[in-house]
């Protein structure tokens, strides 16, 4: 089977979020925007690869979709 071109191909979340983002993602077992709304926003932080670009991006896209991140 052959990997995606990027990352993010295998997830709900746009390309924004750059590979190093969505790479955590995947490895962390969150491709849908429900699967990210279970996570706090600090957690999703501290992943390594997650940084202030993807985090603005993904901001953005839980707010599109009516969701938000799990209160701490």
């Amino acid at each position: 089977m052959s990997q995606p071109e990027h990352a993010a191909d295998a997830t709900e979340f746009p390309r924004a979020i750059g590979r190093p983002a969505a790479g955590a993602l995947l490895h962390a077992g969150v491709s849908t925007w429900a699967a990210l709304a279970a996570w706090t926003r600090a957690d999703l932080a501290a992943l390594h690869g997650v940084g202030p670009k993807a985090l603005a991006v993904l901001d953005a896209g839980l707010a599109e979709q009516g969701l938000s991140w799990r209160e701490a």
